[in-house]
């Protein structure tokens, strides 16, 4: 049995790799950079067969879990760094961080928008439930986008205001229909904070960026940087948690929110998964790499189909998301549909929109992983809402984040 693809949508696909060529070759070398980056910081580590081994209960003196926060503190040029699978998911994990580096009077700041739709409640944009940062006192402020781009003057004045304590920067453009940030967009943005507030704290939701550059946030002004494990540094193999990664004050801030005071990052077992974290972040510049190339083949065989995409095909990528515009509801479904069935997991299975939590809209949903709600595993997603956009992301491996765009092509174009 064979996946069920037309010569028209093959020729489509012959066409598309051909045209992407020098973009696969450009990822290939971030990717190899990447590799020997992390390489060397298990080799520095000198990271033994006795770190996988696991804790229970409390987790006290857990080797493998410690050395891997030394690892990732490596790998992103920090002081300190936070690796739990305590972290549900990756608003878990930037939740922890906001409210470790604020306290109630403080005034926070967004610098590129609204942030991602489940931050709103975390915030208190939106009513989600006790427990808010506005529940606690803390003021929040965003900085509007000006033509779909960071406006630095706006966010300029924004931080001058001494009260404001952390400033939070997300790399990704989540359901927005900007651009994600370059590292280089986010060095400018954090020498314009810098240069108005020596106090506050910079923090970037790193979600989908990492090791698609050869740099991170950490090594050109943030504070810290924040993840899901089971996005680009997971690897496909984290089976669940966050990360985090920056200023030494802020970490230990932060590690007191996800346990206690008094507790912090001291405790919490590891149940046997620290093998698949290490290995994880192990294959993650791979990985990632894959996740692009998927996402840059998606993106030609699209255009070509005359859909208009964000980033174009040729664009230089700073995270894993492709959005693609359908304009209307129902080629956006068949898409949706088309990436379900090309899953290894649940293919069989139909996506329809809900109401999912944390979301205005109903959501789309399309995913067969074998991690649940994995991202880096071939995904697509899109709140049913003008201008229909699915958001693309994911690709354990080329071939196969190839063959499930193909049937998602296919789909579309049968209308089924």
């Amino acid at each position: 049995m064979s996946l069920q693809i037309s010569d028209t949508v093959r020729e489509l696909a012959r066409q598309a790799q051909q045209d992407v060529g020098e973009q696969f070759a450009r990822i290939d070398a971030i990717a190899e950079e990447n590799t020997r980056k992390v390489l060397a910081a298990f080799q520095e580590h000198r990271v033994a067969e006795s770190y996988f081994a696991g804790t229970t209960g409390y987790g006290y003196d857990d080797i493998g879990r410690d050395k891997l926060d030394e690892i990732y503190a490596r790998i992103f040029q920090t002081e300190d760094a936070l690796v739990r699978i305590q972290f549900v998911n990756g608003t878990h994990a930037i939740t922890c961080a906001l409210f470790g580096a604020l306290k109630p009077g403080d005034i926070l700041v967004s610098a590129v928008g609204a942030p991602y739709d489940t931050l709103l409640g975390v915030i208190g944009v939106t009513d989600k439930g006790r427990g808010s940062l506005r529940d606690y006192g803390v003021e929040y402020r965003q900085v509007e986008l000006v033509n779909d781009a960071p406006d630095p003057e706006g966010l300029a004045r924004a931080v001058a205001d001494p009260r404001v304590k952390a400033v939070l920067i997300q790399r990704s453009k989540g359901y927005s229909t900007r651009s994600s940030l370059s590292v280089d967009e986010i060095a400018r943005l954090c020498a314009v904070v810098r240069a108005h507030n020596d106090s506050a704290a910079i923090l970037v939701d790193n979600c989908y960026g990492e090791f698609v550059e050869t740099r991170e946030p950490t090594q050109l002004g943030a504070d810290l940087v924040v993840g899901s494990l089971i996005k680009n540094p997971g690897g496909g193999l984290a089976p669940t948690g966050g990360y985090l990664a920056g200023r030494r004050d802020l970490i230990e801030a932060a590690s007191m929110r996800l346990t206690t005071p008094g507790i912090g990052r001291e405790c919490g077992c590891t149940l046997g998964n620290n093998r698949s974290l290490y290995q994880g972040l192990f294959l993650a510049p791979h990985t990632t790499a894959q996740a692009v190339k998927t996402a840059v083949f998606a993106a030609r065989i699209m255009e070509l189909l005359g859909y208009r995409t964000e980033p174009v095909s040729t664009a230089v990528r700073h995270d894993i998301i492709q959005m693609i515009h359908f304009g209307a509801p129902e080629p956006l479904k068949r898409f949706c549909r088309g990436i379900q069935f090309g899953a290894p997991v649940d293919s069989y299975v139909t996506p329809e929109p809900w109401d999912m939590p944390g979301y205005d809209c109903q959501v789309i949903m399309a995913a067969g992983a074998f991690i649940q709600g994995a991202s880096i595993e071939l995904s697509c997603d899109a709140p049913m809402r003008e201008p229909y956009t699915a958001y693309l992301q994911g690709g354990l491996t080329y071939e196969s984040g190839k063959a499930g765009i193909l049937l998602a092509v296919e789909s579309l174009l049968s209308g089924k």
